[in-house]
């Protein structure tokens, strides 16, 4: 496929578990979906313009994710749409992404998430930052992209993804990982970290392992937690350094990786002796989730190096 694109060998176990999240929820009663307003403003839902073809925007939560993504992705492609109402990037890259699918009458759907009410969704795609849009065939993601890019590009993607058809290209699935998978979907955090520890204690070098296990630490870490007031605690106290980590968690979670990154290169940057390690350390562990490929991890790398020395 042409650019904008990534490598769809980061489809593996880890990185992207559809084979988990269909199991994540039980799936729901066809029913219409319901009328909303997008991040540009434009209607979708029973009341918005669509083509004779068939539905062509959709929102998705993770209760339909199953039946809307996964299931009709086996006759219809789904581009995905990872989005946030507070995020104007995605203001740009919506309402064009919305035209397109309704123009091209049902030849494939666009399922629109909210980062902010789906945050289990995003953190199985890996969404580090929005927009980020993924397209999926035959119920698995064949190509994705991150930010906002110019519409004949975006058209050329389009296409070349309803080129692909049914065609997945998908690495093999390694049995011990679904088992931590599964787990850690299941919110069964015990078992998984056994899973993955035990992956571990075979393969040292198992990257997919590794995230695995800093998922289940942050899983740990927000659970219980109200993302609104945690982040509000931690503007309204700079030097709190628990607030700090549990606010960069809550980032995190959200898409908003970066912003994680840049929180806690801070947080380094302005204590020293414990704080700073707790820090240090908390970062690190974000970083095994993304793993070291990411370009953002690469930057915060760069960027804790200069805090540190």
């Amino acid at each position: 496929m042409s650019e904008p694109r990534i490598n769809p060998s980061i489809f593996t176990r880890g990185a992207v578990d559809l084979g988990a999240l269909r199991s994540a929820a039980p799936t729901p009663a066809p029913s219409a979906p319901a009328a909303h307003a997008t991040p540009g403003g434009v209607p979708a839902g029973p009341g918005a313009p669509q083509a004779a073809g068939g539905v062509a925007v959709i929102d998705v939560t993770e209760a339909t994710f199953q039946s809307e993504v996964l299931e009709r992705s086996m006759t219809t492609p789904v581009v995905i749409d990872f989005w946030a109402a507070w995020c104007e990037p995605c203001k740009q890259l919506s309402p064009v992404l919305e035209r397109l699918a309704e123009a091209d009458g049902g030849a494939w759907v666009l399922a629109k998430v909210d980062v902010e009410s789906n945050p289990r969704l995003a953190q199985m795609f890996r969404v580090q930052s929005i927009p980020m849009v993924y397209a999926v065939v035959g119920g698995q993601p064949v190509d994705a992209f991150a930010g906002v890019v110019p519409e004949a590009q975006l058209r050329q993607w389009l296409d070349a993804v309803l080129k692909a058809g049914g065609v997945v290209m998908a690495a093999p699935e390694d049995p011990r990982l679904d088992e931590a998978d599964e787990a850690l979907i299941n919110g069964d955090l015990d078992a998984a970290e056994q899973a993955y520890r035990k992956i571990l204690a075979e393969s040292p070098a198992d990257a997919v392992a590794e995230a695995g296990l800093a998922q289940v630490g942050l899983a740990r870490r927000v659970a219980g937690a109200d993302p609104v007031a945690a982040l509000a605690a931690a503007q309204a106290a700079p030097d709190d350094v628990a607030a700090q980590l549990l606010a960069a968690d809550v980032e995190v979670l959200s898409g908003e990786a970066e912003q994680a990154y840049a929180r806690l290169v801070d947080l380094v940057r302005r204590t020293s002796g414990e704080d700073r390690e707790a820090a240090r350390q908390h970062l690190v562990s974000l970083f095994k989730i993304a793993g070291s490929d990411d370009p953002a991890v690469a930057s915060a790398r760069r960027a804790l190096a200069r805090a540190l020395f």
